[in-house]
């Protein structure tokens, strides 16, 4: 199959949903563990839902907008704490003329197709019924990047109607498929798979997210006076920061720092990590060099939250090291996205980077986003007792780029631990 990465890869999928076929959504590219058969609601024929009932095996449902909920007068139902999805479903229905038992495909595709008529109303059908609806938010992939969302934004991109025709991909057995059986489902059947994370960079390439609120002039203690220009995202409403040195040229790259917030480093000059030193570095030689930006961006601790940060460190105190202690929480080892500092850099003009890293990830994560990474410009501090342990986890675990740290030898537990 074609890698979904790819922008003419995304560009036919949407291409497939717009002429009315069906497409098969994952979580995740690498390693799936859910999949959806999706169609445009509006195309939907009996030949889709019988496909989907027949192959897919899972429950034929109807994503939609709010918007449309309330204008069906459909309720929600009460929300499931018990999955780990916590989907947003309403009362089932069906339409109230044109079916039979309602259960048929046939029956079910006339359904799908009175619901997503913007003439119809409440009077237009009745509950319960056949056809369970999933609420979606109107963010897309940027308000929740999940599987429904991902398939709204399909619509949305395919020039369709904000509604979709879905069914979770069961295996043989009934149990939801993954991994190398999904894969195997959409080539058995042609079906081109999208990645919510392909959806999610497409419209941060492609989307104008942030909002420049307000600039001032700063004096900093550790480079001297910068250009302070606040940002917001407009779909979570987070805050972020750029300080800007001299003046761009557009004709050269631009020497960058993209700098996640780190309350404990940054601020508390906390000792277990690296942040705080780096920070000061990064703005000293952006001084030194008479231009350059640094992005500050409001992920805490490695994009988990503050909280759960801390839950972090509590469990390095009882010997797991960082990344194991994130994956013990349950999040990936570094879950930070770079999209938003994308769209920071490229307000301020900038497309072409020297950017200070010692983290690779960084890197290609903004080349996703269409910022070249002209040069990588080094950015480490000498290591201490105190996080010695936790650079060497950095260079073993997460591909950090660190000299020094004496390679292959264990990341020091007690250190960690500190």
């Amino acid at each position: 199959m074609r890698s979904i990465e790819t922008d003419d890869a995304l560009g036919a999928a949407i291409a497939d949903v717009a002429d009315g076929r069906m497409v098969l959504i994952v979580d995740d590219e690498d390693e799936p563990t859910r999949g959806e058969v999706c169609v445009a609601a509006e195309q939907t024929t009996p030949e889709h839902v019988g496909f989907m009932a027949v192959h897919a095996r899972g429950l034929v449902c109807l994503a939609l907008f709010p918007a449309t909920l309330r204008r069906l007068g459909i309720p929600l139902m009460p929300a499931d704490r018990s999955t780990d999805e916590s989907l947003a479903y309403g009362i089932s229905f069906e339409a109230r003329s044109g079916v039979s038992t309602g259960i048929s495909a046939g029956d079910r595709a006339h359904t799908i197709r009175v619901a997503v008529d913007t003439r119809s109303g409440p009077g237009d059908i009745v509950m319960p019924g056949h056809i369970p609806p999933i609420q979606v938010g109107v963010g897309g992939v940027l308000e929740r990047p999940g599987r429904m969302e991902a398939a709204l934004d399909l619509m949305r991109l395919a020039g369709r109607a904000p509604a979709a025709t879905v069914c979770t991909v069961l295996d043989d057995d009934g149990e939801i498929a993954c991994g190398a059986g999904l894969r195997e489902f959409a080539q058995r059947h042609g079906l081109r798979m999208v990645a919510v994370a392909g959806v999610l960079q497409h419209r941060l390439r492609a989307e104008l997210l942030v909002e420049r609120l307000d600039e001032t002039e700063l004096e900093s203690g550790f480079g001297g006076r910068f250009r302070a220009i606040a940002y917001r995202n407009r779909v979570d409403q987070s805050e972020h920061l750029a300080l800007v040195r001299g003046r761009l040229r557009r004709d050269e790259p631009a020497l960058v720092r993209v700098h996640s917030q780190c309350l404990t480093g940054d601020v508390l000059g906390s000792r277990r990590c690296d942040c705080g030193e780096q920070l000061e570095a990064a703005l000293r030689r952006i001084a030194e060099e008479g231009r350059g930006i640094l992005v500050y961006l409001h992920q805490e601790g490695r994009g988990i939250g503050l909280a759960n940060k801390i839950r972090a460190y509590a469990l390095q105190d009882e010997g797991l090291d960082t990344v194991e202690a994130n994956l013990e929480l349950g999040f990936k080892d570094d879950p930070r996205d770079y999209g938003i500092s994308a769209q920071i850099l490229r307000d301020l003009g900038v497309s072409r980077v020297r950017l200070m890293t010692n983290n690779a990830r960084k890197i290609s994560g903004l080349a996703h986003y269409g910022i070249e990474v002209v040069e990588r410009v080094p950015i480490e501090v000498e290591a201490h007792e105190d996080n010695i342990g936790y650079l060497r986890t950095k260079q073993a675990k997460l591909g950090h780029l660190l000299s020094g740290l004496e390679p292959g030898e264990r990341a020091s537990r007690r250190a960690e631990k500190r």
